[in-house]
């Protein structure tokens, strides 16, 4: 290769990148050049504008429905799922509702279960609507309803379904598009148990845990019995699976007059009950309650969010717009978007069930966040 370039003006130079460009992208390559800005090729500009999330909203009022029509034409002998999965516009027909993350929403007919499976993303079950949600975790059998929230760890065998002849719905957030980008994904459902010495398929997990063990070995906070084995599904998440609606009401009230944050209002996180952090290493999950008539003060992070408004109902501002939301919608935050929370109500709070991916960012020093006060000054916050 000569290391002597040579350069031509006008139409010859024109025609020339065309062809340098052509034989390029032919090549599988790309080049990262910029020229000038009123060319086909400001590569520098492509580069800083791939594919992107954009703020979104998602309305129960559509998924409700679609789910009951769903219920009625595909059963358990079609598909062992019957979710919805939330596509961002801006990232369709990728299967993500953020960059890294998505949203699916799950019906459960009367006394459906599904047979066990694992997979390498990580992932929650929040409980909606019924009493009768069921998962089982690596054996611990787990009935739970509206509030609640299950755990299933990255490898952790999990079925679930519905009891109690009734039906019943449950959101769920996952990091399977992160774990598809890092080219991870893997899923396993042939579930196998040892009986007599030999390995036998099973269509559903043999409890080994007594009834409501993460409530008995974790439930009271600051205290951990020391007998008892805290690595499940690898020890990679937190061993606690199921964190109940009770509790949390609980701090809630007891918060509720507290000045809280201006940029959050109240936000409780989810943790791992060994190490106080994010109950998996990649993303984590919290609740952010808004009093009423609060209206949080403009805060931009890195990371990306999901919200989805458990009770109450209100709007947010995201970059200028406004998105309304409803109980059981779901909202997109985009990372790098500027968004302010309102609850119109004088009367009564708004809670909102919300994931992020701050976890991962904070692991790659990549996390940070800024605000807005009154006065309209900027501050960095993290």
């Amino acid at each position: 290769m000569s290391a002597t370039a040579t350069s031509d003006t006008g139409a010859n130079r024109k025609e020339a990148l065309k062809g340098l460009h052509s034989d390029v992208f032919s090549a599988n390559m790309h080049p990262f050049w910029a020229t000038t800005k009123d060319v086909e090729h400001d590569e520098v500009a492509q580069l800083m504008s791939p594919q992107k999330a954009v703020p979104w909203v998602w309305k129960y009022s559509d998924i409700g429905p679609l789910l009951e029509r769903a219920a009625e034409l595909i059963t358990m002998a079609d598909s062992d799922r019957r979710s919805l999965v939330l596509v961002n516009p801006g990232l369709a027909p990728r299967r993500a509702s953020v960059t890294t993350m998505y949203t699916a929403y799950r019906f459960n007919g009367v006394d459906e279960i599904m047979p066990p499976h694992k997979h390498s993303a990580s992932a929650c079950r929040f409980g909606l609507l019924g009493g009768g949600n069921f998962t089982s975790v690596e054996g611990e059998n787990v009935v739970f309803g509206p509030g609640d929230m299950i755990l299933t760890p990255n490898d952790a065998w999990h079925n679930f379904g519905s009891i109690g002849n009734e039906g019943a719905l449950n959101l769920s957030v996952l990091d399977f598009p992160l774990v598809e980008t890092l080219h991870a994904l893997e899923f396993h459902h042939h579930y196998t148990e040892m009986e007599n010495g030999k390995e036998v398929e099973k269509k559903e997990q043999s409890a080994r845990y007594p009834v409501d063990y993460s409530k008995l070995v974790y439930g009271q906070g600051g205290m951990m019995p020391r007998f008892v084995d805290h690595h499940r599904a690898g020890g990679f998440a937190s061993p606690q699976v199921v964190y109940r609606w009770e509790a949390m009401e609980t701090l809630l009230d007891a918060h509720k007059d507290h000045d809280g944050d201006p940029h959050d209002g109240i936000i409780i996180d989810y943790v791992n009950p060994r190490t106080g952090g994010p109950v998996f290493e990649t993303i984590n999950y919290y609740i952010q309650m808004l009093r009423p008539g609060e209206k949080t003060a403009p805060k931009r992070e890195t990371a990306n969010l999901l919200l989805a408004p458990f009770k109450g109902k209100g709007h947010s501002i995201v970059d200028g717009e406004r998105f309304d939301w409803e109980e059981f919608d779901t909202l997109a935050v985009p990372g790098g978007c500027w968004v302010e929370h309102v609850n119109p109500s004088q009367t009564e709070p708004v809670i909102l069930f919300g994931a992020t991916d701050s976890p991962t960012q904070k692991k790659l020093h990549l996390y940070k966040s800024w605000g807005r006060n009154q006065a309209g000054d900027l501050l960095r916050l993290a």
